[in-house]
């Protein structure tokens, strides 16, 4: 389906509902049929009660009215058809619409799990509430709108323009041209309405992003007393879109009667051409009386369809911005060669990575190799890309030129982007320094590492990562809910916490990224110490990477690489580096000698 109609891609997912979509089309079909079947009805009882066929005199004096009653009670039974099919229509309609946006979100949801970080980055949180929520609530309304608007509208312009050639060639021809022309004016105008919604959804954009932060920041605000600011700055966001909205509607408003009042000039046209075929002897009062109102259906129909202009004006614009993000390809896509079983090191070869936008290098050749079950420190000043080269490894990031590498010097290297992307990811574990935990019990935030883990492997891992007295804290235990990103702990619990589901994941590299900053020197010795031990599933010493701002974290390690300005300034042991490094020493705080 072309990318330039992205509300018929979202009318092309019906096709994952066949019978569905089936039996609604039928229902609604057989609703128009048996509409044009009531009007044509309609006609003939007039036509009969004009002549005096209706009602008759019987020799005695007396009325026979049999032939009325046979009209009513068959105009009464096709109504009570049409009804009971209108309502089972609707309620299919209604069924297929929450079918179809649970599709949407379903297909949102995965992209966004599957783009890459630098998406994000360029994207805000706001964009993607958005297009989960709003869009795909508009485009829901549109396709349930299409039912009852579009589609009917459709048919009964089919079976009305039939209706009326059949009495007379030329009443169905000018109902059609009239009805066409008013459609095309419809039509033209969505392009303008299709603009301004657009601006309104990105509005709607920042108002999200706006409200995420206010919620995601709250500490942030109330500790440097910003409550006034932010609700200032949120107002405007709300204020901007408030205007965009209005300026939708106005247009909308402004520009519906003009293709309502062609569609009804086939009113003129019916009368006058209907008087004319009387006269001429070819045309009946009750053919009159059933293109009238066949008519006065039409455009009560067509009329619908500008009534709810707004809807599909705004659905069109909200799938384009739907579509843009599924059409969106991943630019790190998953390798298909499996992880050997073995113990695992790291290699970075002549590895650079660009800043997203602007170019700038982040990291410029980098090489270093850290053998298996070694452990090793990465340090540098703020911004020299160590939480870049963390992200590299497990492929949340990708390297602009070079390779990054996972094996050992017996058993060879290879590039990760030859192994599958979850195997990857399952091998290699980052813990970041700002820890997310999700809003839901203990227990629950542990077993994302391990669904099938023990009770007891909950336990151990909680006590490697000296969180034992956490869970003691704890009202209910593994099943205390700790509130939305952990709120109810503190900075030192969620660092725990997240390194104690690292530990229960048992990968073969792990990498800290400044995740035991919180916690104080006593704890985090422990921590490290513990980590040392650590095997994983097969066995294997863990390769342990510490992305580390504390000289207590360095003199854990067993080597220290440097950053500087994006490369390799400097490697060896903490002693070498402070014997030869003025840098390392600054950097560190220490004096020479110690």
């Amino acid at each position: 389906m072309n990318k330039q109609h992205p509300l018929l891609r979202c009318l092309a997912l019906y096709r994952y509902m066949p019978w569905k979509f089936s039996f609604t089309a039928a229902l609604f079909t057989l609703v128009n049929i048996g509409m044009a079947w009531q009007l044509w009805l309609v006609g003939q009882a007039v036509n009969d009660v004009q002549s005096g066929h209706a009602i008759t005199r019987l020799a005695d004096g007396s009325l026979a009215y049999s032939q009325a009653l046979h009209w009513v009670w068959l105009l009464l039974a096709v109504a009570l058809a049409r009804g009971v099919l209108q309502y089972i229509g609707g309620i299919m309609s209604l069924i297929i619409g929450q079918d179809l946006l649970t599709i949407l979100r379903e297909r949102i949801m995965h992209q966004v799990q599957r783009l890459d970080l630098a998406y994000h980055w360029r994207h805000g949180m706001g964009e993607m509430v958005t297009r989960t929520t709003r869009d795909a609530d508009k485009v829901r309304d549109a396709l349930i709108n299409f039912w009852r608007q579009v589609f009917e509208a459709s048919l009964w312009v089919i079976v009305s323009v039939a209706l009326l050639a059949w009495y007379h060639p030329w009443l169905g021809m000018g109902t059609l041209l009239f009805t066409l022309a008013g459609i095309s004016i419809f039509v033209a105008q969505t392009e303008k309405l299709v603009v301004l919604d657009r601006a309104v959804g990105d509005a709607y954009d920042h108002v999200n992003q706006e409200l995420s932060e206010g919620v995601n920041g709250v500490r942030v605000i109330k500790s440097f007393g910003l409550e006034q600011q932010r609700i200032t700055i949120f107002s405007d966001r709300v204020h901007t879109f408030i205007q965009h909205a209005r300026t939708a509607l106005a247009y909308a408003t402004s520009r519906i009667p003009l293709p309502q009042t062609v569609v009804a000039l086939s009113h003129v046209w019916i009368l006058a051409l209907g008087a004319y075929l009387i006269q001429q002897g070819t045309l009946n009062i009750g053919q009159l009386v059933a293109s009238v109102l066949v008519a006065n259906t039409l455009v009560f129909r067509i009329e619908g369809i500008g009534r709810v202009i707004q809807i599909f004006a705004d659905a069109r614009s909200s799938a384009a911005r739907i579509w843009e993000l599924l059409d969106e390809t991943p630019s790190i896509e998953s390798g298909n060669q499996s992880i050997t079983e073995s113990s695992l090191g790291v290699r970075l070869s002549h590895v650079s990575v660009n800043a997203p936008g602007n170019g700038n290098a982040i990291l410029k050749d980098c090489d270093f190799e850290v053998a298996p079950g070694e452990v090793v420190a990465v340090v540098g000043m703020t911004g020299s890309g160590k939480s870049t080269l963390a992200g590299l490894l497990p492929r949340l990031l990708e390297a602009d030129s070079g390779e990054v590498q996972i094996g050992s010097p017996w058993a060879g290297w290879e590039n990760i982007k030859s192994f599958k992307l979850n195997e990857l990811r399952r091998k290699i574990h980052v813990v970041p320094q700002e820890s997310f935990l999700f809003s839901d019990t203990l227990e629950a935030n542990l077993r994302l590492a391990r669904p099938e883990a023990s009770r007891q492997d909950l336990l151990d891992a909680l006590e490697q990562a000296s969180a034992t007295e956490v869970l003691e804290r704890l009202s209910d235990g593994l099943n205390t809910r700790i509130g939305d990103r952990g709120i109810t702990l503190s900075g030192g619990q969620r660092q725990r916490i997240s390194l104690a589901r690292a530990f229960l994941a048992e990968p073969s590299i792990l990498v800290l990224d400044d995740s035991t900053s919180a916690l104080d020197a006593i704890t985090e010795r422990h921590v490290l110490d513990n980590i040392r031990k650590l095997h994983n599933r097969n066995g294997h010493k863990i390769t342990v990477i510490l992305i580390a701002s504390k000289l207590s974290t360095i003199l854990l390690a067993d080597r220290v690489v440097m950053l500087a300005q994006g490369g390799i300034a400097a490697a060896g042991t903490h002693q070498h580096l402070v014997d030869s490094s003025d840098i390392y020493r600054d950097l560190v705080g220490v004096e020479h000698g110690q």
